[in-house]
């Protein structure tokens, strides 16, 4: 039997699990075998989410996280441990924007708020940076360990509008190159680092900017279909699959690699 791709009784943390990718990835994984930890700040969606996991079959547990705090993330690692034994698969899927580190059709470079495009670069590249060095720990200590990074559209595309996030996701690229090569000389092998950048998906922090109330998408949103030879936005549940593969033994000799979900967006001519 190949067992390439098997992931049963994989320890998975997911940060940022109570998204709309986030969740749907955990059950996902939890369906496939997965022991799934799903961390974040919201405790009464997150023991939501893991108990319609549970009930539907797979194993799943929600664990108060703060990306940003170093303390509740090793208290966090430290429970994991001591409970599952071990992790194998730290997915950071934290982050997000916010207003004043995004420059609106109205303004220019110059209403750009330096101290919310400082808080955007913290959360989304310091909140990958952070829990990577808390689980990447039992991961050298076991000999084995995959981190997937969550990257994005913007760290390859000037897109308009998303100063901070871009430079932030550019960074998570960066990152994620270096920390492959670094893991993998001084602590083997067995330690992989890669990145997935989804391509358009509808999330609660993009939603208003795609989509009118009717449903029907905004300017930025036909701009976005127009670009998409796939002429659609993605499902959540198609982000799974690279996921999957890049945390089994199935990309064993892959690493320092941004895996891109787009429909091809990343890809056509302007």
């Amino acid at each position: 039997m190949n067992n390439l791709f098997c992931i049963k009784d994989y320890v998975v943390v997911i940060t940022g699990g109570t998204g709309i990718l986030g969740r749907c990835i955990a059950k996902y994984l939890a369906l496939e075998g997965a022991k799934v930890i799903i961390g974040g700040r919201k405790e009464d969606v997150g023991t939501a989410i893991a108990e319609d996991i549970n009930a539907a079959g797979g194993i799943c547990e929600f664990v108060k996280m703060d990306v940003m705090d170093a303390v509740m993330m090793q208290g966090a690692c430290d429970y994991i441990v001591g409970k599952y034994g071990k992790v194998d698969t730290l997915l950071n899927a934290a982050g997000g924007n916010m207003p004043g580190a995004v420059v609106g059709p109205a303004q220019t470079f110059f209403d750009l708020s330096a101290e919310q495009f400082q808080s955007v670069l913290s959360l989304n590249l310091t909140g990958t940076v952070i829990p990577t060095q808390i689980f990447l720990k039992p991961m050298v200590e076991q000999g084995k360990g995959s981190i997937i990074n969550f990257s994005s559209m913007s760290a390859f595309r000037p897109l308009t509008r998303v100063c901070g996030y871009s430079a932030a996701k550019s960074g998570i690229n960066s990152f994620t190159a270096w920390l492959a090569q670094e893991a993998a000389r001084k602590f083997g092998e067995g330690i992989r680092v890669n990145a997935i950048a989804p391509g358009f998906f509808l999330t609660e922090q993009n939603r208003t900017l795609l989509t009118n109330p009717d449903g029907s998408y905004t300017e930025r949103g036909q701009d976005v279909i127009r670009q998409t030879p796939f002429s659609r936005m993605g499902k959540p549940e198609e982000l799974c699959g690279t996921i999957h593969y890049l945390m089994s033994d199935a990309s064993k000799f892959v690493t320092g690699t941004v895996a891109v979900v787009d429909g091809g967006f990343n890809v056509t001519a302007m």
